[in-house]
């Protein structure tokens, strides 16, 4: 009988711990990291890159194109139930943010609507959060909510990290430093988060994707390793 419930336990592990890792080492497995790209896909790329990585020998490399249907990403549906999202990744990014709206990061979430999503990425040369369905952007673009943000630095590898909780948190680090504009929710104070607490959002993303997409013509190449979602945080 406690066999029986040792391989029960087991059997739910992952529905409750879920957590997907890899470094590339072995090749880019697509059916577990498959292209997406929704609406159109007009001229971004995927591709394995054994001239650069974080660790080991090879990296994801997205070469994104301009304008919308410039978009490509790839990922996973597979994340965590229970409310918490982690998601660690080693970035390098060719060329900088700059005052246009990019995103490198996106999960599809149904509270926002069908097919909206959060979106993670750039504006006013900073990192940025991206609520697609109301347009909000955490932090505030003020001169003092992009004060509270940061730069992605180019042409080396940065350690990035997101957790998002069901409970309305959206906590973000950057080479283990947090960015304070970049946290909100219950027991958090962001005096330049008022355009994203405007709506009581609790985000439920059902993927994680890795990619580019640009609103304008802007054209960039990201390079991804070490990437983990998992329900807690994994830490650079």
């Amino acid at each position: 009988m406690f066999r029986q419930i040792a391989l029960l336990a087991v059997a739910l592990l992952p529905s409750t711990f879920a957590q997907i890792s890899d470094d590339f080492e072995s090749g880019w497995d697509q059916t577990k990291w498959p292209i997406f790209a929704p609406d159109c896909n007009q001229g971004g790329s995927v591709s394995l890159d054994s001239t650069t990585a974080h660790s080991g020998k090879n990296s994801l490399k997205v070469a994104g194109a301009g304008g919308y249907c410039g978009h490509i990403f790839f990922g996973t549906t597979q994340v965590p139930s229970g409310g918490d999202v982690y998601v660690r990744t080693y970035v390098k990014a060719q060329t900088a943010l700059n005052a246009d709206h990019v995103s490198f990061i996106i999960m599809p979430d149904p509270t926002l609507g069908t097919n909206e999503y959060l979106r993670i990425g750039g504006q006013s040369d900073i990192l940025m959060y991206n609520r697609e369905s109301d347009d909000a952007t955490l932090p505030d673009l003020s001169p003092q909510g992009i004060a509270t943000s940061t730069a992605l630095p180019t042409g080396t590898w940065n350690c990035f990290e997101s957790h998002v909780s069901s409970d309305g948190t959206i906590e973000t680090w950057l080479n283990n430093n947090t960015i304070p504009g970049l946290n909100v929710g219950p027991g958090i104070s962001n005096p330049n988060a008022d355009q994203w607490e405007n709506k009581n959002y609790k985000p439920d993303v059902t993927g994680v994707y890795f990619g580019w997409e640009s609103y304008g013509g802007d054209v960039n190449t990201f390079w991804y390793d070490d990437v983990s979602i998992a329900s807690t945080r994994v830490g650079c």
